[in-house]
């Protein structure tokens, strides 16, 4: 496993995502497809939280104390029941308050000295799961909301266009 090569990532786009959101008005932040997908502001809140509360937490814990419980998560509730659409600091605050999490766990992750990537810890749902897994998955979890943002921007360009198509564009595949 390239573990730098994952951490580096995880810096790049620490600094990279607020910088993609950065001035979006508060009501193209906010606004959700007729899917009812996630807005562009509860992408972020949900990465400031998985941030806060799941993968450095978790990662700490399964290379420091494997057999420990971990901490409960429920993301898809907390977007409710921390009205992550309605947040009041709006999403340039979401999003620093995100960069600075992510500086503090890559400065974290920087600071392990060989680290036991096969520590695992015994997941009542999925099984053993790795300290490695977990790093990667840290990486691949970014690149599934910077996709999901990107999304969001191609449907307000076609939401601010409603007479224009945006085929020139090219087809949005998955």
């Amino acid at each position: 496993m390239n573990a730098a090569s994952l951490i580096d990532r995880l810096g790049r786009i620490g600094s990279a995502l607020p910088a993609l959101v950065a001035g979006l008005p508060s009501e193209d932040a906010r606004w959700k497809p007729a899917s009812g997908a996630w807005s562009v502001l509860e992408i972020m809140r949900h990465m400031l939280d998985e941030e806060t509360f799941d993968f450095r937490v978790r990662l700490r814990l399964t290379l420091e104390a494997p057999s420990q419980p971990w901490p409960p998560t429920n993301p898809e509730r907390w977007a409710i029941d921390r009205a992550y659409n309605d947040d009041p600091r709006g999403l340039n605050s979401v999003a620093q308050a995100f960069a600075d999490a992510r500086r503090e766990s890559v400065a974290w992750l920087r600071s392990l000295r060989n680290p036991d990537w096969n520590s695992a810890h015994h997941h009542a749902k999925h099984g053993p799961l790795h300290a490695g897994m977990l790093l990667a998955s840290w990486a691949a979890h970014d690149a599934l909301h910077v996709r999901q943002i990107a999304k969001r921007m191609f449907e307000l360009a076609s939401r601010d266009a409603p007479e224009y198509s945006t085929r020139y564009a090219g087809e949005w595949t998955t």
